[in-house]
């Protein structure tokens, strides 16, 4: 990578205003944008077929759009029961090999939820369950594609960033997915400045190397909080935190490199450009 790439997170209610009704239109309506990354939903299940898949992937190839994909909201890395492990298993999979059929170079997922365990024993499990996972993903050739374990939005997931950390270092086809508007709401209004971002770039680098640090899937979006963690996406015009600014001047300063996609509620391609037009108007000498 040699660039910053700016993408949506899904499909932004502009595209469907616009006339546009499937996924594959998506690229082209992106690249017109002047964006450059597509975040395909697998929320609620990878129901994507192959044919649609590959479809899509040959667009974003033209187009020269950076595709991901979202796994399943279901994954539970912490669970106690074999058969929630199981399914969870198996979210993962069907991620990995719809994101090699999209051409996509990374699958983000949340690790889930602590359950009624203590959180340090929650989280020896799931780094055990995520091990054997990624062991049998090697076995079935689904390793050409990137794992994204995503940081937290609520206070009873697992997912700070010291464990995402921890996630990352099990295998070397990971990397992190920092979502600044999940650390923000979790830490209550933490960030607001350049300080803060620039810390967890630090730490980033400090635990898995300046390169991954400089490469890391961003999530961004300002969101609603309460002492649980998040409660709602907003869009850029709510006024909402946290603020995108100082993050693009730390990213121009650094010379940081990540995919940025942005989750904003319906106005993800409008935000995204936002961030990219202020990425692009600022010089990277530092402001602090």
């Amino acid at each position: 990578m040699n660039k910053v790439y700016f993408g949506t997170a899904g499909n932004p209610d502009e595209f469907y205003e616009s006339g546009k009704k499937r996924s594959e239109q998506m690229p082209e309506w992106l690249k017109n944008y002047n964006l450059s990354a597509y975040e395909y939903q697998c929320g609620r299940g990878v129901n994507v077929g192959e044919e649609t898949a590959r479809k899509i992937g040959v667009q974003a190839q033209i187009y020269g759009i950076r595709m991901s994909v979202h796994a399943p909201y279901f994954i539970s890395l912490a669970t106690t029961d074999d058969s929630t492990f199981e399914n969870t298993k198996q979210h993962i999979f069907n991620s990995l090999r719809a994101a090699q059929w999209l051409g996509a170079y990374a699958v983000i997922f949340h690790v889930g939820g602590v359950g009624k365990q203590e959180r340090s024993l929650a989280f020896e499990l799931a780094q055990t369950r995520f091990a054997a996972i990624v062991k049998e993903a090697e076995t079935l050739g689904l390793n050409e594609v990137l794992l994204a374990p995503e940081t937290h939005g609520k206070v009873n997931q697992l997912g700070t960033i010291k464990e995402i950390i921890e996630f990352c270092k099990i295998t070397d086809w990971t990397i992190p997915a920092i979502d600044f508007g999940h650390i923000n709401s979790v830490g209550q209004g933490y960030i607001v400045d350049e300080i803060q971002y620039q810390g967890i770039f630090d730490e980033l680098t400090q635990s898995l190397g300046a390169d991954i640090a400089s490469n890391i899937h961003i999530h961004f979006s300002q969101i609603e909080f309460t002492r649980a963690g998040e409660k709602k996406h907003h869009t850029f015009a709510d006024g909402f935190g946290p603020p995108f600014e100082p993050l693009m001047r730390v990213i121009k300063k650094n010379n940081y490199t990540p995919t940025i996609i942005c989750e904003s509620n319906g106005t993800q391609a409008k935000d995204a450009l936002a961030m990219q037009r202020y990425y692009e108007s600022i010089s990277n000498k530092p402001s602090y």
